[in-house]
């Protein structure tokens, strides 16, 4: 491989890294891959996920979500109680000083978005605006992924 070849690939890797690195900052909180699962047409409602982090020594809270792309942003928790599954929306997540909450399908946290705009497809993104107590307002990129059940879907009625 030459010079030129060499450096053709390093550039390649840098771009496609810089691609997928989508993490923010605002004061002492971090938000890392803030992703969303693609939707059907006319579903009404869909989840997004993300981790926060507080790299401060002072507790900090998450009050609020807003998006362009639906009516209603909500922050949400799930939990089994006995064998049924409950969700419910919360008013805020505490932010404890070095502490993260990552959000992940089936557990614990997620961002509820109600009254879709559009649907949400695999390799879009939109913006999304989290309001923290002490932080203030952070604008972050949500990037739409495909579902695997979207994709086990696809796969089966392929003719």
């Amino acid at each position: 491989m030459n010079f030129r070849s060499a450096s053709l690939l390093a550039a390649a890797l840098m771009t496609s890294v810089c691609a997928y690195a989508h993490d923010y900052k605002a004061g002492q909180v971090s938000v890392g891959h803030p992703y969303a699962r693609a939707t059907v047409p006319g579903q009404p409602a869909a989840a997004a996920y993300l981790s926060i982090e507080n790299k401060g020594t002072d507790a900090d809270k998450l009050l609020s979500l807003s998006s362009q792309i639906a009516k209603n942003v909500e922050i949400h928790t799930m939990s089994m109680e006995g064998n049924v599954m409950k969700m419910r929306a919360v008013a805020n997540i505490e932010l404890q000083p070095a502490g993260k909450v990552t959000m992940k399908p089936g557990d614990g946290y997620h961002i509820m978005m109600t009254g879709l705009i559009q649907p949400l497809k695999t390799g879009d993104k939109f913006p999304l605006t989290l309001t923290f107590e002490k932080a203030g307002k952070l604008e972050v990129s949500v990037w739409v992924e495909e579902t695997k059940v979207g994709a086990a879907a696809s796969a089966q009625h392929q003719h």
